[in-house]
């Protein structure tokens, strides 16, 4: 979507795009996969108690196992393009591959982190945003819509930060009960 805007010249900050591709050649590591589905397997589904160790247990191995050495690269080199200093403060926004689906939203289920600087962060706040995908509260909306836990992808989105006076979100029916005859916005002066 920010491509295509940027596209249409809509004023959107710069910045780059960490694919899901490189969420999914992470999930390699070894032992890695293997170690989150057991955890997955074990979790009481409905028990909030148990699914919030469970989840945290998740995250802990993601933030502890390291992003492949090219990935990694690839990372710092397009932050360092937007910021030869390595100064710049970015958002580390997540974006997973089933958000948005015609009968759920993902939308403030996984992380973004704001006023990220420098290049050590970015990479570790892209691992976070990969390991928020397995947050408490993501793992029980998946398991109550029937979604897959293990097939669902994060993409992370590093874009130059706006100091914005005011930040909000557009949506195109009532998110309370579906009606598509009204459009909510949801805003707040300030960061979104």
């Amino acid at each position: 979507s920010l491509a295509r805007m940027t596209a249409a010249g809509v004023s959107v900050p710069p910045g780059f795009a960490v694919l899901t591709d490189a969420y999914a050649e992470f999930l390699t590591a070894p032992g890695l996969s293997e170690s989150l589905a057991e955890i997955m397997a074990s979790i009481d589904a409905g028990n909030v108690g148990d699914e919030a160790l469970k989840a945290a247990a998740i995250r802990e191995k993601i933030c502890s196992t390291p992003v492949p050495a090219h990935i990694e690269a690839a990372i710092r080199a397009a932050y360092l393009e937007m910021s030869p200093g390595n100064d710049l403060p970015v958002a580390v926004r997540s974006s997973a591959t089933a958000e948005d689906l015609p009968d759920a939203s993902f939308a403030g289920q996984q992380d973004t982190y704001l006023w990220v600087v420098g290049a050590d962060d970015v990479v570790s706040r892209t691992r976070a945003c990969w390991a928020s995908l397995f947050n408490a509260r993501a793992i029980s909306y998946r398991a109550r819509n029937g979604l897959g836990q293990l097939d669902v992808l994060m993409g992370v989105a590093v874009q130059k930060m706006v100091n914005a006076r005011a930040a909000g979100v557009a949506m195109t029916l009532d998110p309370i009960n579906g009606d598509r005859t009204k459009i909510v916005i949801d805003s707040a002066f300030g960061l979104g």
